[in-house]
């Protein structure tokens, strides 16, 4: 009888090959071979789970898209009694990927948004994550603030978070000198409200 495979997990395993070799060499290092040998799979297994290279992408986009969702989530739920304010800073701080244990995603997060930028079907993944998490933050901002643009507030820190990440990346700045200026931002944005 021949051996069934978890047709969900496999694309997961294949996902995780797509992102060590995209953090090996970026996306154009990502090859259908090298990832059915990342993934120690072989090339027709790789094929039944995705029929091109392009939705093999947009899985893993989604799979990236989908740990940093659920690292917001758990880091938020483990301290459900803090203010709102620190409630947006630990989630912000989880999307902007500055943390030395996060350097890895932040380089495969970044091929990604670059290569969507010629890629339609991964910008829609992209556009997709984004509004979730922009949604998170402002209703994170909604609850305590008192702004009367929480999603304009909260499409401002997105984009901060993301390009934290990219100075971060690249050694501009230092993970503790995109924390102050997170940190300086989230100050501003309360202190606004208290007036």
């Amino acid at each position: 009888m021949p051996k069934q495979v978890d047709h969900e997990s496999r694309r997961r395993q294949i996902a995780a090959a797509v992102c060590q070799l995209a953090d090996e060499s970026g996306l154009e290092g990502v090859t259908l071979r090298d990832v059915a040998a990342r993934a120690q799979v072989s090339m027709g297994a790789v094929q039944r789970c995705f029929g091109t290279k392009e939705e093999m992408l947009v899985f893993a986009l989604g799979h990236i898209g989908e740990r940093i969702t659920a690292r917001v989530s758990a880091r938020l739920a483990a301290s459900p009694a803090q203010s709102a304010r620190t409630a947006v800073g630990h989630a912000v701080t989880e999307v902007s990927l500055v943390h030395e244990e996060h350097r890895a995603e932040a380089r495969v997060w970044l091929a990604f948004v670059a290569q969507a930028a010629v890629s339609p079907p991964l910008a829609g993944i992209l556009r997709t994550n984004y509004a979730h998490l922009q949604s998170l933050f402002a209703r994170l901002i909604a609850e305590s603030s008192g702004t009367p643009a929480p999603d304009r507030a909260a499409r401002a820190l997105l984009a901060l978070a993301d390009g934290l990440t990219t100075h971060v990346l690249v050694g501009h700045l230092s993970p503790t000198g995109a924390l102050d200026i997170l940190d300086d931002h989230l100050n501003r944005l309360w202190n606004e409200q208290a007036h």
